[in-house]
């Protein structure tokens, strides 16, 4: 079974992805930053607006790194998040040397447990890609989806580095949610080499533009695509 995962914004963008066909959203607030923790409130009306999963960000900055004090603002958030919706959390967290913070991710995993979540393109971002992807692969528990891109740069610079991920190790394929700048041209080689998650944002608005609502039609074709292509 293939996953397309849209990133939401609003509750019309709920609406609009789940006519289109969506099977999943991430809902987060202020791309300019590229993604941060939504307020609750917006939560509550997604939830109310669609029937689709939605997993939360849990980000306090644009940058991968935290604090202590914001890493105690987020634990805090994620009850009062799931309280109003959320099914489970997107996050990940690297430390000043560029290796992924197992110690900032354990204690947020652990605070969400038992929702199930992602660990995000903070992957990409690594010193070391193929050592943090072994780490994070080591967390368990409640981790079901690495959103990665291959590549700090996006899909279009990583996507021989997540069909050579994927292929290699199919437990790996079952994990890997590609996103980060993906394109239709790129699926079909994903697909190919056993990656059955896709995760799209401005694909599915007009214009590429994140100030623009997704376009059910154009999520119904990403749905095609996806279809089509990982079954």
């Amino acid at each position: 079974m293939s996953l397309l995962e849209i990133i939401a914004l609003t509750a019309d963008d709920a609406r609009a992805a789940q006519e289109g066909g969506a099977d999943r959203l991430e809902v987060v607030a202020d791309m300019a930053a590229d993604g941060l923790t939504p307020d609750p409130e917006l939560v509550a009306a997604v939830r109310a607006a669609t029937s689709l999963p939605i997993r939360v960000m849990l980000r306090a900055n644009a940058g991968f790194r935290t604090s202590g004090r914001e890493l105690d603002r987020l634990r805090q958030a994620a009850a009062g998040l799931a309280e109003a919706g959320a099914d489970g959390f997107v996050l990940g967290f690297l430390d000043s040397s560029g290796h992924v913070d197992t110690g900032a991710v354990g204690k947020l995993s652990a605070d969400v447990a038992p929702l199930p979540w992602t660990f995000h393109r903070a992957l990409d971002h690594a010193a070391d890609q193929a050592q943090a992807w072994d780490v994070v692969r080591g967390f368990g528990g409640g981790l079901d989806t690495v959103l990665t891109a291959g590549s700090a740069r996006g899909v279009d610079a990583g996507v021989d580095v997540l069909v050579r991920r994927a292929a290699d190790d199919p437990a790996a394929a079952k994990m890997i949610m590609a996103g980060g700048g993906l394109r239709r041209k790129h699926v079909a080689a994903l697909a190919a080499a056993g990656v059955t998650a896709f995760h799209v944002g401005t694909a599915v608005r007009p214009d590429g533009a994140w100030d623009a609502p997704v376009d059910p039609a154009l999520v119904r074709e990403w749905r095609s695509l996806v279809s089509a292509a990982a079954g």
